[in-house]
């Protein structure tokens, strides 16, 4: 059986099948060059993670998938070149519109993938010693990256033959009626971009507004809305826009945590009272967990309805919420230790009733009638 033969037996007609040989290895070459160079930038990110920088992980993290797609691009255009070629001379302006593009695109993705792999390696690499806020990073990382998509939209629209100065202008015309429209859209952007800048909180932080029922974790700072965790487990999503407007409490940068409690003693031990109070203050001045160049006071404060009140003011050294409460548990106990050391007790709210001695009190009916 001739070729001839095989080519009518196949529909093929006068079609010659060497390109349809020559497609076939092209595209068994790009498989197996593509297999190659991905255990190759595996192997090679094995052996960067042993160096002291994390930039040549970033790198090659950043590189893996992009250099497998522009193989593959390549292996495609010249299989689709080649039958272009043999079918249809035509096609040859179609396929370089859509090689210059998948390079384009291949390139926008390696960069994307380079500026996250450095944001992440910013803010967790142990590689690095000073690590950057998140807050900050995410903030650069997603100016970068919508630059970076913008730039590579307005090249490819350039590569196809449009006028960017006809794109430009007429972005600069609708930007202006973009802007009244969605004039909410854009307050919650720079209110976001506002966050980003001054800071008032990170992810993570606990804040709180005295202004709106506002308490809870922040999980996520995005472009339009932040995400924040309620202590009952619950999304809340706040606009960008209502931080501009409302004061923001962050619990969570605060250096110390005060204790400032008020007890009271009966009257009954009024002359023990100085003494009690110099061993108070003597116990917190000499209490490991509490700061004592901060402000601590243990002082007699007023005459209560049934005790005579004295308080405990000072600041704890942490600022964990878990461990302040063991602390000040702490130091109220040594307190009532110290009470009942010297024979006081804690008062309760008790009612005295005095009675008038040798006086009577008449209960007879009273007559206002007259004879």
């Amino acid at each position: 059986m001739t070729w001839e033969t095989i080519h009518l037996y196949l529909g093929f007609g006068d079609i010659k099948m060497h390109w349809i040989i020559k497609v076939f290895l092209v595209v068994l070459a790009t498989l197996c060059i593509k297999f190659i160079v991905t255990r190759i930038l595996m192997n090679i990110d094995k052996q960067l993670t042993r160096t002291k920088t994390p930039w040549d992980n970033v790198l090659i993290k950043a590189a893996k998938k992009p250099a497998g797609a522009f193989i593959w691009l390549v292996g495609l255009i010249i299989a689709a070149e080649i039958s272009g070629s043999e079918l249809d001379p035509k096609l040859s302006s179609l396929i370089a519109a859509i090689r210059d593009v998948g390079v384009i695109v291949i390139l926008t993705w390696f960069v994307l993938r380079c500026i996250s792999e450095s944001e992440t390696a910013l803010t967790s690499s142990e590689k690095i010693k000073t690590k950057v806020d998140h807050t900050t990073a995410s903030a650069i990382s997603k100016l970068l990256r919508a630059s970076v998509i913008i730039t590579s939209a307005l090249v490819v629209l350039q590569t196809l033959g449009y006028s960017i100065s006809g794109v430009l202008a007429f972005g600069g015309i609708g930007g202006i009626a973009v802007g009244f429209a969605a004039k909410d859209l854009l307050a919650n952007f720079f209110g976001g971009l506002m966050v980003y800048l001054d800071r008032p909180f990170a992810i993570g932080d606990w804040i709180r507004s005295p202004d709106q029922n506002i308490e809870g974790t922040v999980e996520h700072i995005g472009w339009r809305q932040t995400r924040i965790r309620t202590f009952e487990k619950r999304p809340l999503y706040v606009p960008n826009a209502t931080f501009s407007l409302i004061s923001v409490e962050n619990p969570s940068r605060m250096t110390h945590r005060r204790i400032n409690e008020t007890i009271g003693v009966r009257y009954d031990d009024f002359s023990l009272l100085p003494a009690l109070l110099a061993d108070i203050k003597d116990m917190i001045a000499n209490h490991e967990e509490l700061d004592t160049n901060q402000t601590y006071m243990v002082n007699f404060n007023q005459f209560g309805p049934s005790s005579l009140d004295f308080f405990i003011y000072a600041y704890t050294k942490t600022v964990d919420w878990r461990t302040y409460h063991n602390v000040k548990q702490d130091v109220l106990f040594k307190a009532m230790e110290i009470i009942a050391s010297h024979g006081a007790e804690v008062a309760f709210p008790t009612h005295t009733i005095h009675m008038a001695a040798n006086e009577k009190i008449d209960l007879s009916p009273t007559s206002d009638t007259k004879d």
